[in-house]
């Protein structure tokens, strides 16, 4: 069972990297705003992780979910703000 996580985790981890590195430049503000959105459902699920209460260390564990994954939403939606920046006319 956990030599095929792990087997998962690798391929998944192999995948991702191939992808991301074939993205070119233009496509890659639409697909940072797609995933902020698809990172949005992973607060979601830390929230509900957090609050079934399968213990204090469950609740724990839910509660760095909610964390983490609100600074990946966050930090994704700065990082878009910042490359749509690059964009705009300069005002005079």
């Amino acid at each position: 069972m956990i030599a095929t996580l792990i087997f998962i985790f690798i391929l998944a981890a192999f995948l991702g990297f191939e992808l991301i590195s074939k993205v070119p430049s233009q496509l890659h503000t639409p697909l940072m705003s797609g995933s902020n959105a698809i990172s949005g459902i992973t607060i979601v699920g830390a929230m509900v992780a957090a609050g079934v209460g399968g213990g204090d260390f469950a609740t724990a564990l839910g509660f760095l979910a909610v964390i983490f994954a609100t600074i990946n939403v966050v930090g994704g939606y700065l990082v878009t703000d910042r490359m749509l920046a690059m964009f705009r006319k300069k005002k005079k």
